[in-house]
């Protein structure tokens, strides 16, 4: 049996497609469909089903799974112990909420490059629902969240803790008055928001259904600096992490807006799947992110 053809198994199986892990692998889609054929002979039984364009694990290529991924994973063990004494390298692919990205580029990035010069990192910014999906498919190596807390018996919790959220304005604005409003006398402020369905937006919207308030924002991006640097503007109110205003609010330049109603408790989490390989570079910038990103 070739490991070539487990890894490609491997692949189809965790993306789900025979295209996308001809994509990923850098194959023909005819190459892959050719080494699955080459396992099923092999082993005398089918492993995918094939209804209608998609595909779905017969009982013995769930079982299979379960093995190949032992072996991918026992094989990258030696190529590492191989790759011991050489630089950490490679590329890591990461999910975050723009604003997490925006902070961790801005403030950790140069530090990170000085001491791991030769590892890549690819950012993708997407709401926590898609980046579930995508670590599920095996798309992403970890993911960074800003929600209500997740938790699944498959994920690996790294490091999580709750954050402050505000609802903030710019000083001097009409709306800064330093009054506790009501979450429908807020509602009827104009809003800039984050995009719906995105983070802690999601929460957000569920607690106006739940108080049948009704809130329609005057303007809607995933750019928090943005919607920081127009609120300092004067444009409105926004609903924000604690960690992208205080430094308007500790210059003057924005002011928190306290609600009277308790707001949903939003968590910062780094999260990988528990079937991930942790390679040393993916260990380090896992290290990295817990020792910068998180209160000790």
């Amino acid at each position: 049996m070739e490991i070539r053809n487990l890894l490609t198994f491997v692949q189809v199986a965790e993306l789900n497609s025979f295209t996308r892990a001809a994509e990923t692998l850098g194959y023909s889609q005819s190459t892959v469909s050719f080494q699955i054929k080459q396992l099923e002979d092999e082993l005398s039984c089918l492993l995918f089903e094939r209804v209608n364009h998609t595909i779905t694990l017969t009982e013995r290529g769930a079982e299979l799974l379960d093995y190949a991924q032992r072996i991918v994973r026992m094989t990258d063990e030696f190529n590492q112990s191989l790759n011991a004494e050489k630089p950490l390298s490679g590329v890591i692919h990461i999910l975050s909420p723009s604003s997490l990205c925006q902070q961790m580029l801005k403030k950790r990035y140069s530090s990170f490059h000085k001491e791991y010069p030769e590892i890549s990192l690819r950012f993708t910014s997407a709401d926590t629902l898609d980046m579930i999906k995508m670590l599920d498919r095996n798309e992403a190596d970890i993911m960074l969240t800003l929600d209500t807390h997740t938790y699944r018996r498959d994920y690996i919790i790294a490091k999580e803790e709750p954050i402050g959220m505000h609802f903030v304005t710019g000083a001097g604005s009409k709306y800064d008055t330093g009054e506790c409003h009501s979450l429908s006398e807020i509602a009827s402020f104009p809003l800039v928001l984050t995009e719906k369905n995105a983070g802690y937006r999601r929460p957000l919207d569920k607690l106006f259904a739940e108080r049948s308030i009704y809130a329609e924002p005057i303007l809607e991006l995933d750019r928090t600096d943005v919607i920081a640097e127009l609120l300092e503007e004067g444009v409105g109110v926004s609903y924000l992490p604690d960690f992208v205003t205080q430094e308007g609010v500790s210059s003057g330049r924005l002011k928190y807006i306290e609600c009277e109603e308790e707001m949903p408790v939003i968590w910062k989490q780094l999260i990988y799947h528990k079937n991930k390989w942790i390679s040393r570079s993916l260990g380090a910038l896992i290290e990295f992110i817990k020792r910068n990103e998180f209160s000790e």
